[in-house]
Protein backbone atom coordinates (compact mmCIF):
# COMPACT_ATOMS: atom_id res chain seq x y z
CA UNK A 1 0.00 0.00 0.00
CA UNK A 2 2.64 2.53 0.38
CA UNK A 3 4.59 1.72 -2.28
CA UNK A 4 1.53 2.21 -4.58
CA UNK A 5 1.22 5.35 -2.72
CA UNK A 6 4.71 6.42 -3.40
CA UNK A 7 4.33 5.91 -7.04
CA UNK A 8 0.73 7.59 -7.02
CA UNK A 9 2.67 11.04 -5.63
CA UNK A 10 6.06 10.19 -7.89
CA UNK A 11 3.43 10.35 -11.06
CA UNK A 12 1.23 13.40 -9.26
CA UNK A 13 4.47 15.24 -9.24
CA UNK A 14 5.62 14.48 -12.88
CA UNK A 15 2.07 15.60 -13.98
CA UNK A 16 2.08 18.69 -11.67
CA UNK A 17 5.94 19.33 -12.84
CA UNK A 18 4.64 18.58 -16.56
CA UNK A 19 1.67 20.74 -15.87
CA UNK A 20 3.86 23.48 -14.46
CA UNK A 21 6.37 23.45 -17.15
CA UNK A 22 3.80 23.41 -19.44
CA UNK A 23 1.68 26.55 -18.10
CA UNK A 24 5.13 28.16 -18.30
CA UNK A 25 5.76 27.33 -21.33
CA UNK A 26 2.80 29.29 -22.62
CA UNK A 27 3.16 32.20 -20.30
CA UNK A 28 6.30 32.52 -21.94
CA UNK A 29 4.74 32.54 -25.17
CA UNK A 30 2.10 34.70 -24.23
CA UNK A 31 4.91 37.42 -22.97
CA UNK A 32 6.56 37.59 -26.40
CA UNK A 33 3.98 37.50 -28.49
CA UNK A 34 2.83 40.30 -29.97
CA UNK A 35 1.59 39.59 -33.14
CA UNK A 36 -1.34 37.72 -35.14
CA UNK A 37 -0.27 35.20 -37.54
CA UNK A 38 -0.93 37.15 -40.98
CA UNK A 39 -3.71 36.11 -42.79
CA UNK A 40 -4.32 33.98 -45.58
CA UNK A 41 -5.22 34.68 -49.14
CA UNK A 42 -8.28 32.35 -48.91
CA UNK A 43 -8.78 33.82 -45.17
CA UNK A 44 -8.99 37.76 -46.12
CA UNK A 45 -11.10 37.23 -49.39
CA UNK A 46 -13.64 35.11 -46.98
CA UNK A 47 -13.60 37.66 -44.47
CA UNK A 48 -14.40 40.28 -46.84
CA UNK A 49 -17.22 38.37 -48.33
CA UNK A 50 -18.29 37.72 -45.13
CA UNK A 51 -18.44 42.22 -44.13
CA UNK A 52 -19.75 42.92 -46.78
CA UNK A 53 -23.11 40.31 -46.86
CA UNK A 54 -23.42 40.86 -43.46
CA UNK A 55 -22.64 44.86 -43.21
CA UNK A 56 -23.90 45.86 -47.34
CA UNK A 57 -24.99 49.31 -46.27
CA UNK A 58 -21.41 50.22 -45.52
CA UNK A 59 -19.71 49.06 -48.43
CA UNK A 60 -22.57 50.85 -50.73
CA UNK A 61 -20.66 53.08 -53.00
CA UNK A 62 -23.65 55.85 -51.53
CA UNK A 63 -24.41 55.42 -47.94
CA UNK A 64 -26.65 56.73 -45.56
CA UNK A 65 -25.05 59.05 -42.70
CA UNK A 66 -24.70 56.69 -39.66
CA UNK A 67 -25.96 59.50 -37.16
CA UNK A 68 -29.46 60.69 -37.83
CA UNK A 69 -30.06 64.30 -38.56
CA UNK A 70 -32.51 66.85 -38.93
CA UNK A 71 -34.23 67.66 -42.27
CA UNK A 72 -32.45 70.45 -43.18
CA UNK A 73 -35.47 73.71 -44.61
CA UNK A 74 -33.59 74.31 -47.79
CA UNK A 75 -35.21 75.88 -50.58
CA UNK A 76 -34.12 74.21 -53.73
CA UNK A 77 -35.81 74.43 -56.84
CA UNK A 78 -35.37 71.42 -58.78
CA UNK A 79 -36.98 68.44 -58.40
CA UNK A 80 -34.70 65.78 -57.69
CA UNK A 81 -31.29 66.22 -55.66
CA UNK A 82 -29.30 64.80 -53.96
CA UNK A 83 -25.71 66.05 -52.21
CA UNK A 84 -22.80 63.32 -51.04
CA UNK A 85 -19.41 63.43 -49.00
CA UNK A 86 -17.11 62.64 -52.13
CA UNK A 87 -15.14 60.99 -49.52
CA UNK A 88 -16.76 58.29 -47.86
CA UNK A 89 -19.78 58.55 -50.06
CA UNK A 90 -22.08 59.66 -47.12
CA UNK A 91 -25.65 61.37 -48.45
CA UNK A 92 -26.15 64.48 -46.67
CA UNK A 93 -29.12 65.59 -48.26
CA UNK A 94 -31.63 64.04 -51.04
CA UNK A 95 -35.11 65.02 -52.56
CA UNK A 96 -36.96 62.77 -54.74
CA UNK A 97 -33.37 61.51 -55.95
CA UNK A 98 -34.81 58.20 -57.20
CA UNK A 99 -36.71 59.56 -59.93
CA UNK A 100 -35.84 58.51 -63.52
CA UNK A 101 -34.91 61.39 -65.69
CA UNK A 102 -33.07 62.08 -68.75
CA UNK A 103 -29.57 63.07 -67.77
CA UNK A 104 -28.92 65.43 -71.34
CA UNK A 105 -25.44 66.07 -71.08
CA UNK A 106 -24.25 65.28 -67.98
CA UNK A 107 -24.45 61.63 -69.95
CA UNK A 108 -20.53 62.71 -71.37
CA UNK A 109 -19.17 62.56 -67.82
CA UNK A 110 -19.84 58.71 -68.82
CA UNK A 111 -17.92 59.37 -72.20
CA UNK A 112 -15.05 61.32 -70.57
CA UNK A 113 -14.69 58.46 -67.78
CA UNK A 114 -14.03 55.56 -70.77
CA UNK A 115 -11.30 58.02 -72.38
CA UNK A 116 -9.63 58.67 -69.01
CA UNK A 117 -9.47 54.62 -68.79
CA UNK A 118 -8.31 54.27 -72.12
CA UNK A 119 -5.36 56.54 -71.26
CA UNK A 120 -4.69 54.88 -68.12
CA UNK A 121 -4.47 52.06 -70.17
CA UNK A 122 -1.92 53.18 -72.15
CA UNK A 123 -4.78 52.48 -75.38
CA UNK A 124 -5.08 56.13 -75.90
CA UNK A 125 -2.86 59.58 -75.51
CA UNK A 126 -4.20 62.83 -75.03
CA UNK A 127 -1.67 64.30 -77.19
CA UNK A 128 -2.46 62.13 -80.32
CA UNK A 129 -4.26 63.63 -83.08
CA UNK A 130 -8.15 61.94 -83.65
CA UNK A 131 -9.80 61.57 -87.24
CA UNK A 132 -12.80 63.32 -88.18
CA UNK A 133 -15.25 61.18 -89.66
CA UNK A 134 -18.57 62.88 -91.16
CA UNK A 135 -20.72 61.36 -88.29
CA UNK A 136 -18.75 63.94 -85.89
CA UNK A 137 -18.98 67.09 -88.34
CA UNK A 138 -20.57 70.04 -86.38
CA UNK A 139 -23.03 70.84 -89.64
CA UNK A 140 -24.43 67.02 -89.17
CA UNK A 141 -25.68 67.31 -85.68
CA UNK A 142 -29.18 67.75 -84.55
CA UNK A 143 -30.55 70.39 -84.44
CA UNK A 144 -30.19 72.95 -81.26
CA UNK A 145 -26.69 70.49 -80.58
CA UNK A 146 -24.33 72.61 -78.33
CA UNK A 147 -20.89 72.10 -79.95
CA UNK A 148 -17.57 73.15 -80.26
CA UNK A 149 -17.33 72.93 -84.10
CA UNK A 150 -15.96 70.40 -85.59
CA UNK A 151 -15.60 70.72 -88.90
CA UNK A 152 -14.44 68.51 -92.22
CA UNK A 153 -10.55 67.83 -92.72
CA UNK A 154 -9.39 69.85 -89.05
CA UNK A 155 -6.48 68.05 -87.37
CA UNK A 156 -7.60 68.07 -83.42
CA UNK A 157 -6.29 66.02 -80.35
CA UNK A 158 -7.93 63.91 -78.12
CA UNK A 159 -7.18 66.32 -75.41
CA UNK A 160 -9.04 69.36 -77.40
CA UNK A 161 -11.73 67.12 -77.57
CA UNK A 162 -12.59 66.26 -74.15
CA UNK A 163 -11.99 70.23 -73.53
CA UNK A 164 -14.72 70.81 -76.12
CA UNK A 165 -17.11 68.17 -74.52
CA UNK A 166 -16.27 69.42 -70.37
CA UNK A 167 -16.38 73.05 -71.14
CA UNK A 168 -18.68 73.59 -74.66
CA UNK A 169 -20.44 70.14 -74.06
CA UNK A 170 -20.43 69.98 -77.74
CA UNK A 171 -22.15 67.03 -78.95
CA UNK A 172 -20.01 67.01 -81.74
CA UNK A 173 -17.30 66.03 -79.73
CA UNK A 174 -19.37 63.46 -77.58
CA UNK A 175 -19.51 61.25 -81.32
CA UNK A 176 -16.27 61.99 -82.32
CA UNK A 177 -14.71 60.36 -78.84
CA UNK A 178 -17.00 57.53 -79.24
CA UNK A 179 -15.76 56.61 -82.99
CA UNK A 180 -11.86 57.09 -81.88
CA UNK A 181 -12.46 54.57 -78.46
CA UNK A 182 -15.02 52.10 -80.37
CA UNK A 183 -15.31 52.70 -84.05
CA UNK A 184 -18.80 53.24 -83.92
CA UNK A 185 -21.53 54.96 -81.57
CA UNK A 186 -23.29 51.67 -80.94
CA UNK A 187 -19.85 49.75 -79.71
CA UNK A 188 -19.37 52.81 -77.39
CA UNK A 189 -23.28 52.92 -76.21
CA UNK A 190 -22.72 49.30 -75.16
CA UNK A 191 -19.28 50.49 -73.36
CA UNK A 192 -21.36 52.96 -71.41
CA UNK A 193 -24.14 50.63 -70.34
CA UNK A 194 -21.61 48.54 -69.24
CA UNK A 195 -19.96 50.96 -67.06
CA UNK A 196 -23.48 51.73 -65.31
CA UNK A 197 -23.79 48.24 -64.59
CA UNK A 198 -20.31 47.34 -63.12
CA UNK A 199 -20.85 50.14 -60.82
CA UNK A 200 -24.52 48.67 -59.89
CA UNK A 201 -26.23 51.26 -61.17
CA UNK A 202 -29.56 49.95 -62.39
CA UNK A 203 -31.93 53.23 -63.84
CA UNK A 204 -29.47 54.17 -65.66
CA UNK A 205 -29.45 53.67 -69.48
CA UNK A 206 -27.74 55.13 -72.31
CA UNK A 207 -28.84 54.80 -76.69
CA UNK A 208 -26.30 57.06 -77.68
CA UNK A 209 -23.61 59.15 -75.68
CA UNK A 210 -24.09 62.68 -76.38
CA UNK A 211 -27.16 63.17 -74.07
CA UNK A 212 -29.52 64.58 -76.76
CA UNK A 213 -31.89 61.79 -76.30
CA UNK A 214 -34.73 61.42 -74.22
CA UNK A 215 -34.53 57.56 -74.26
CA UNK A 216 -31.25 58.49 -71.76
CA UNK A 217 -31.97 57.56 -68.53
CA UNK A 218 -30.98 57.90 -64.78
CA UNK A 219 -31.51 59.41 -61.34
CA UNK A 220 -30.03 62.20 -59.13
CA UNK A 221 -28.63 59.25 -56.80
CA UNK A 222 -26.97 56.84 -59.24
CA UNK A 223 -25.64 59.83 -61.22
CA UNK A 224 -24.23 60.98 -58.03
CA UNK A 225 -22.70 56.92 -57.11
CA UNK A 226 -20.92 57.37 -60.67
CA UNK A 227 -19.72 61.11 -60.08
CA UNK A 228 -18.32 59.44 -56.63
CA UNK A 229 -16.03 56.91 -58.88
CA UNK A 230 -15.04 59.16 -61.65
CA UNK A 231 -13.70 61.58 -59.20
CA UNK A 232 -11.73 59.08 -57.29
CA UNK A 233 -10.66 57.29 -60.39
CA UNK A 234 -9.74 60.12 -61.84
CA UNK A 235 -9.36 63.46 -59.96
CA UNK A 236 -7.01 64.87 -62.22
CA UNK A 237 -9.50 64.99 -64.90
CA UNK A 238 -10.97 68.42 -62.31
CA UNK A 239 -7.81 70.28 -63.33
CA UNK A 240 -7.87 69.18 -66.93
CA UNK A 241 -10.81 69.63 -68.11
CA UNK A 242 -14.09 70.74 -65.63
CA UNK A 243 -12.31 73.42 -63.92
CA UNK A 244 -11.47 75.28 -67.50
CA UNK A 245 -13.00 78.78 -67.67
CA UNK A 246 -13.36 78.86 -71.50
CA UNK A 247 -11.90 77.35 -74.96
CA UNK A 248 -11.65 78.67 -78.86
CA UNK A 249 -12.07 76.73 -81.17
CA UNK A 250 -10.61 76.10 -84.00
CA UNK A 251 -7.19 77.57 -83.77
CA UNK A 252 -5.08 77.79 -86.76
CA UNK A 253 -3.49 74.62 -85.88
CA UNK A 254 -6.60 73.19 -86.13
CA UNK A 255 -7.61 73.75 -89.80
CA UNK A 256 -7.97 71.63 -92.73
CA UNK A 257 -4.86 72.14 -94.97
CA UNK A 258 -5.08 74.97 -97.06
CA UNK A 259 -7.77 76.73 -94.41
CA UNK A 260 -7.11 80.33 -93.27
CA UNK A 261 -8.94 81.39 -89.99
CA UNK A 262 -11.72 83.69 -91.33
CA UNK A 263 -15.30 84.56 -90.44
CA UNK A 264 -17.71 82.64 -91.87
CA UNK A 265 -21.58 83.44 -92.90
CA UNK A 266 -23.84 81.11 -90.10
CA UNK A 267 -27.10 82.15 -91.10
CA UNK A 268 -27.59 79.22 -93.65
CA UNK A 269 -26.48 76.53 -91.65
CA UNK A 270 -22.93 75.40 -90.29
CA UNK A 271 -20.98 74.70 -93.20
CA UNK A 272 -18.84 71.65 -93.25
CA UNK A 273 -15.16 73.17 -93.29
CA UNK A 274 -15.27 75.89 -90.69
CA UNK A 275 -12.54 78.63 -90.39
CA UNK A 276 -14.18 80.95 -87.99
CA UNK A 277 -12.81 80.54 -83.89
CA UNK A 278 -15.39 80.68 -81.72
CA UNK A 279 -14.53 81.31 -77.50
CA UNK A 280 -17.11 79.41 -75.41
CA UNK A 281 -17.72 79.85 -71.90
CA UNK A 282 -17.82 76.92 -69.48
CA UNK A 283 -21.55 75.96 -69.38
CA UNK A 284 -20.88 75.78 -65.69
CA UNK A 285 -22.52 77.97 -64.35
CA UNK A 286 -20.60 78.27 -60.77
CA UNK A 287 -17.10 77.85 -61.91
CA UNK A 288 -15.33 81.12 -60.61
CA UNK A 289 -18.59 82.17 -58.41
CA UNK A 290 -19.03 79.74 -55.87
CA UNK A 291 -15.80 79.06 -53.32
CA UNK A 292 -14.09 75.81 -54.24
CA UNK A 293 -15.57 75.06 -57.38
CA UNK A 294 -14.14 73.04 -60.12
CA UNK A 295 -16.78 71.10 -62.09
CA UNK A 296 -18.34 69.20 -62.92
CA UNK A 297 -21.33 68.57 -65.58
CA UNK A 298 -24.14 70.87 -67.11
CA UNK A 299 -27.33 68.95 -68.68
CA UNK A 300 -30.42 70.15 -70.68
CA UNK A 301 -33.20 68.72 -73.03
CA UNK A 302 -36.84 69.75 -72.75
CA UNK A 303 -37.81 66.53 -70.93
CA UNK A 304 -34.75 67.27 -68.47
CA UNK A 305 -35.03 70.25 -67.53
CA UNK A 306 -31.90 71.85 -66.53
CA UNK A 307 -29.58 69.30 -64.65
CA UNK A 308 -26.04 70.09 -62.95
CA UNK A 309 -23.86 67.71 -61.54
CA UNK A 310 -21.72 70.25 -59.49
CA UNK A 311 -18.38 69.56 -57.16
CA UNK A 312 -16.24 72.03 -54.69
CA UNK A 313 -13.90 71.40 -52.31
CA UNK A 314 -12.63 73.84 -48.98
CA UNK A 315 -10.23 73.00 -46.31
CA UNK A 316 -9.98 69.16 -48.17
CA UNK A 317 -13.60 68.48 -47.66
CA UNK A 318 -15.43 67.45 -51.20
CA UNK A 319 -18.84 67.30 -51.39
CA UNK A 320 -20.71 66.70 -54.87
CA UNK A 321 -24.45 67.52 -55.84
CA UNK A 322 -26.51 66.59 -58.36
CA UNK A 323 -29.83 68.83 -59.33
CA UNK A 324 -31.87 67.11 -62.17
CA UNK A 325 -35.66 68.59 -63.56
CA UNK A 326 -34.34 72.24 -62.49
CA UNK A 327 -36.80 74.77 -64.00
CA UNK A 328 -36.52 77.37 -66.71
CA UNK A 329 -38.19 78.75 -69.70
CA UNK A 330 -35.34 79.44 -71.72
CA UNK A 331 -31.43 79.01 -70.72
CA UNK A 332 -31.12 82.47 -68.49
CA UNK A 333 -33.83 80.96 -66.07
CA UNK A 334 -32.54 77.39 -65.92
CA UNK A 335 -28.72 78.84 -65.29
CA UNK A 336 -30.06 81.60 -62.75
CA UNK A 337 -31.84 78.27 -61.14
CA UNK A 338 -28.57 76.17 -61.07
CA UNK A 339 -26.86 79.07 -59.24
CA UNK A 340 -29.62 78.98 -56.84
CA UNK A 341 -29.79 75.34 -55.76
CA UNK A 342 -25.75 74.79 -55.93
CA UNK A 343 -25.28 77.41 -53.98
CA UNK A 344 -27.88 76.72 -51.79
CA UNK A 345 -26.79 73.17 -51.44
CA UNK A 346 -22.81 73.68 -51.14
CA UNK A 347 -22.83 76.36 -48.76
CA UNK A 348 -24.97 74.63 -46.60
CA UNK A 349 -22.95 71.50 -46.84
CA UNK A 350 -19.76 73.09 -45.97
CA UNK A 351 -21.65 75.20 -43.04
CA UNK A 352 -23.16 71.84 -41.86
CA UNK A 353 -20.51 69.24 -42.60
CA UNK A 354 -16.59 69.12 -42.47
CA UNK A 355 -14.44 65.53 -43.09
CA UNK A 356 -12.23 64.45 -40.45
CA UNK A 357 -9.58 61.88 -40.76
CA UNK A 358 -10.16 58.46 -39.11
CA UNK A 359 -6.78 56.77 -39.05
CA UNK A 360 -8.46 53.51 -38.32
CA UNK A 361 -6.41 51.42 -40.05
CA UNK A 362 -2.68 52.42 -39.13
CA UNK A 363 -2.72 50.06 -36.31
CA UNK A 364 -4.52 46.61 -35.43
CA UNK A 365 -6.54 45.93 -32.68
CA UNK A 366 -4.72 43.04 -31.32
CA UNK A 367 -6.33 40.51 -28.13
CA UNK A 368 -4.39 37.68 -26.03
CA UNK A 369 -6.53 34.40 -27.09
CA UNK A 370 -6.33 32.00 -24.20
CA UNK A 371 -7.62 28.17 -24.56
CA UNK A 372 -7.19 28.67 -28.74
CA UNK A 373 -5.05 27.49 -31.55
CA UNK A 374 -3.38 30.98 -31.58
CA UNK A 375 -2.62 33.25 -28.46
CA UNK A 376 -3.16 36.41 -30.41
CA UNK A 377 -6.54 37.09 -32.65
CA UNK A 378 -6.54 40.63 -34.42
CA UNK A 379 -9.86 42.68 -34.57
CA UNK A 380 -10.29 44.58 -37.14
CA UNK A 381 -13.49 46.95 -38.65
CA UNK A 382 -16.46 45.62 -39.67
CA UNK A 383 -16.20 48.66 -42.22
CA UNK A 384 -14.13 51.56 -41.92
CA UNK A 385 -13.72 55.02 -44.50
CA UNK A 386 -10.47 57.06 -44.34
CA UNK A 387 -12.70 60.10 -43.05
CA UNK A 388 -15.91 60.90 -41.31
CA UNK A 389 -18.65 63.04 -42.23
CA UNK A 390 -18.91 65.16 -38.83
CA UNK A 391 -21.63 67.63 -38.10
CA UNK A 392 -21.01 71.13 -36.39
CA UNK A 393 -22.63 70.85 -33.19
CA UNK A 394 -20.16 71.83 -30.90
CA UNK A 395 -17.59 75.06 -30.60
CA UNK A 396 -17.93 78.22 -32.02
CA UNK A 397 -16.95 77.16 -35.42
CA UNK A 398 -16.20 74.23 -37.42
CA UNK A 399 -12.13 74.13 -36.07
CA UNK A 400 -13.34 73.97 -32.44
CA UNK A 401 -16.33 71.54 -33.45
CA UNK A 402 -13.56 69.04 -35.00
CA UNK A 403 -11.28 69.63 -32.05
CA UNK A 404 -13.82 67.90 -30.26
CA UNK A 405 -13.82 64.40 -31.95
CA UNK A 406 -12.72 61.84 -30.17
CA UNK A 407 -12.01 58.48 -31.38
CA UNK A 408 -12.04 55.61 -28.29
CA UNK A 409 -11.49 51.91 -28.82
CA UNK A 410 -13.61 49.02 -26.54
CA UNK A 411 -11.66 46.09 -26.63
CA UNK A 412 -12.13 42.77 -24.76
CA UNK A 413 -9.68 41.22 -21.73
CA UNK A 414 -9.41 38.33 -23.74
CA UNK A 415 -10.96 36.01 -25.74
CA UNK A 416 -11.32 32.28 -25.09
CA UNK A 417 -11.78 29.29 -26.72
CA UNK A 418 -13.36 29.33 -30.60
CA UNK A 419 -13.72 32.43 -32.35
CA UNK A 420 -15.61 32.49 -35.49
CA UNK A 421 -14.36 35.12 -38.14
CA UNK A 422 -16.81 38.61 -38.17
CA UNK A 423 -17.85 37.44 -34.81
CA UNK A 424 -17.94 40.92 -33.21
CA UNK A 425 -15.93 41.37 -29.85
CA UNK A 426 -15.24 44.78 -29.66
CA UNK A 427 -15.97 48.63 -30.86
CA UNK A 428 -14.69 52.28 -32.29
CA UNK A 429 -16.91 55.02 -31.04
CA UNK A 430 -16.83 58.12 -32.81
CA UNK A 431 -18.04 61.28 -30.67
CA UNK A 432 -18.00 65.19 -30.91
CA UNK A 433 -19.16 66.30 -27.54
CA UNK A 434 -21.69 64.23 -26.00
CA UNK A 435 -22.73 63.25 -29.75
CA UNK A 436 -22.00 59.66 -30.60
CA UNK A 437 -21.69 60.05 -34.85
CA UNK A 438 -20.61 55.96 -34.71
CA UNK A 439 -19.95 52.78 -33.36
CA UNK A 440 -17.77 50.54 -35.50
CA UNK A 441 -17.78 46.81 -34.32
CA UNK A 442 -14.60 44.95 -33.75
CA UNK A 443 -14.98 41.66 -35.98
CA UNK A 444 -12.40 38.80 -35.72
CA UNK A 445 -10.38 38.29 -39.23
CA UNK A 446 -10.43 34.41 -38.29
CA UNK A 447 -12.06 31.65 -37.17
CA UNK A 448 -9.61 30.08 -34.23
CA UNK A 449 -10.26 26.25 -33.16
CA UNK A 450 -10.61 25.95 -29.03
CA UNK A 451 -7.77 24.04 -27.46
CA UNK A 452 -7.76 20.82 -25.44
CA UNK A 453 -8.08 20.15 -21.43
CA UNK A 454 -4.98 20.40 -20.76
CA UNK A 455 -4.71 24.20 -22.80
CA UNK A 456 -7.98 25.12 -21.20
CA UNK A 457 -6.40 24.33 -17.70
CA UNK A 458 -3.04 25.81 -18.13
CA UNK A 459 -4.90 29.09 -19.97
CA UNK A 460 -7.34 29.25 -16.68
CA UNK A 461 -4.58 30.20 -14.81
CA UNK A 462 -3.09 32.43 -17.03
CA UNK A 463 -6.09 34.38 -17.40
CA UNK A 464 -6.77 34.50 -14.38
CA UNK A 465 -2.90 36.06 -13.54
CA UNK A 466 -3.36 37.54 -16.87
CA UNK A 467 -6.33 39.78 -15.25
CA UNK A 468 -4.88 40.34 -11.79
CA UNK A 469 -1.86 42.12 -13.25
CA UNK A 470 -4.20 44.49 -15.07
CA UNK A 471 -5.84 45.29 -11.89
Amino acid sequence: MKKLTKHIIAAASVLALSFCTYTGLRAYQFKKCNSAIPLSQEQSESLQEYLKKNYPERYSILKNLPYKINKPQLDIYAESAIVVDVSNGNIIYQKDADRIIPPASMAKLFSMYIVDEEVSAGNLSYQQEIPLLPECWACNMPPRSSLMFLGKGQRVTLEELMLGLSICSGNDAAYALAYAVCGNMTDFVVRMNKVAEEIGLVNTHFVESSGYSEKNQTTAREMATFAAVYLKRHPESLKRFHSVMSFRYPKEHNLAPGDKLQSQDFSNGIPKRITMPVTQENTNPLLGKLEGCDGLKTGYIDESGYNLALTAVRNGTRFLSVTMKGPGNNQMQGQAGRVHDGTELMEWAFRTFADYQLGLKVHPYLVFSFNSKEKMISLVPAYSDSTATIPFVTGKNMAENLDEVKISVKLPDYCWGAVTQGEQYGSILITVGEYILDEIPLVADRNLKRGNILTAMSDKILSYLFMAKKV
